[in-house]
């Protein structure tokens, strides 16, 4: 039997034109995904959104939450995939369709995760990959942009078929999006406090810390523990 998939979010960040986000609403009816949220659309027309859409994925389209900010829409998350088309030596390691729909669906449906789809015309952020657990990349041959519903289609395809290949694993909660974005920020107050900056620029120490956390699944006692620590080092810094 095939696994809930109700604990998955596609998120549409900015996208340019009310025929895809109608289409990615179909895709997600097809491959048996609900949940949309929309990112400051460029285009809202209904009334084309509606024709992608169709009649049968309507109902996606009305329950689809709507954001101005990606920070906000993935806050309550705890675990976010970003596509990108962007791949070389110097970028993160990527995963495929598939290799990320097999990690997607081993965890129990109280975990939240998120698969974010950057506009057609720039894609995702280096600021909004940062953001992510894990970086997608579609493998194509020599003509690599795709369209944002076929992106949206291809991925939850490969959710679909694992969703009913692949057990369960029983996990502690997982930290949110906001709790690690909390800790980040209570880290950079410490390597202000401690003067770690004097030498090198803030976004150098925050990004090698985001860099050292990436991919370690932290869960919500993992990031209480490390913010506790936080709290002794300013402490101690501030009572010298």
């Amino acid at each position: 039997m095939a696994k809930d998939l109700d604990n998955i979010v596609v998120i549409l960040n900015e996208p340019r034109y009310p025929e895809n986000i109608g289409a990615s609403a179909r895709c997600l009816k097809n491959m048996g995904l609900s949940r949309l949220r929309i990112v400051r659309p460029q285009n809202w027309n209904e009334e084309k959104i509606l024709k992608m859409a169709t009649h049968e994925a309507a109902d996606i389209i009305h329950a689809a939450t709507h954001f101005e900010r990606l920070d906000d829409a993935v806050s309550d998350l705890n675990l976010l995939a970003g596509t990108t088309a962007r791949t070389g030596r110097k970028r993160r390691p990527t995963h495929t369709p598939r290799t990320i729909a097999q990690k997607v669906v081993a965890y129990p449906s109280r975990v939240k995760i998120g698969l974010v789809f950057g506009s057609e015309k720039w894609g995702l952020s280096n600021r909004e990959l940062g953001l992510c657990d894990w970086v997608v990349s579609i493998p194509t041959a020599d003509f690599s942009s795709l369209n944002l519903a076929q992106s949206v289609m291809i991925v939850c395809y490969e959710i679909m078929l694992a969703s009913g290949e692949q057990a369960q694993i029983q996990r502690p909660r997982l930290a949110t999006i906001r709790e690690k974005e909390g800790m980040f920020f209570h880290l950079e107050q410490v390597f202000e406090a401690i003067g770690l900056y004097e030498k090198q620029t803030p976004s150098y120490w925050i990004q090698n810390a985001r860099r050292f956390f990436r991919n370690k699944e932290l869960t919500a006692r993992d990031v209480k523990t490390v913010r506790g620590f936080l709290r002794q080092i300013l402490w101690a810094v501030k009572n010298g």
